[in-house]
């Protein structure tokens, strides 16, 4: 496999290419490695982050974040369940970025809440999944990471 073009075009869309890159937010080690792992199988670019104020930092919208400085992900997928800020919480920020409105956000959790689940679909999570994921999970977001390029 190559390693893609040279061509570093300062654009704000995302070239997905051969790998989609993937921002999974989870406090829980295991879970984390699980969804790296996974993801990493299903042939994506992982970025891991333990909590939702480190994925804000890196996704630009945190406090301790140079002015302007966007981090380019295709797609979101943060646990519901954190100390600090939930995922719904973190859903809701990224959505009022109007840089960041249009990636996607995917909601996992452990519990199977209908309320919790409607809620988060409300504010725009495109996916609410069950934990632990399993391989055909991760092979369904990819298929609709790629529709919602295409």
């Amino acid at each position: 496999m190559g390693g893609g073009g040279g061509d570093s075009s300062e654009d704000t869309a995302v070239e997905l290419g051969d790998e989609p890159h993937v921002l999974a937010v989870d406090d829980n080690l295991i879970d984390r490695k699980l969804v790296e792992k996974l993801l990493k199988n299903s042939s994506c670019k992982v970025t891991t982050a333990e909590n939702a104020l480190r994925a804000l930092d890196y996704l630009g919208l945190g406090n301790e974040t140079l002015e302007g400085a966007v981090s380019k992900v295709n797609l979101i997928i943060t646990d519901y369940c954190m100390p600090g800020m939930t995922g719904y919480e973190l859903l809701k920020k990224i959505k009022e970025s109007s840089v960041l409105k249009e990636v996607p956000v995917v909601i996992m959790s452990s519990e199977n809440i209908p309320t919790r689940i409607s809620q988060c679909l409300e504010e725009g999570a495109k996916m609410f999944m069950l934990k632990p994921l399993k391989q055909s999970d991760v092979k369904q977001l990819k298929w609709h990471l790629m529709k919602c390029r295409n």
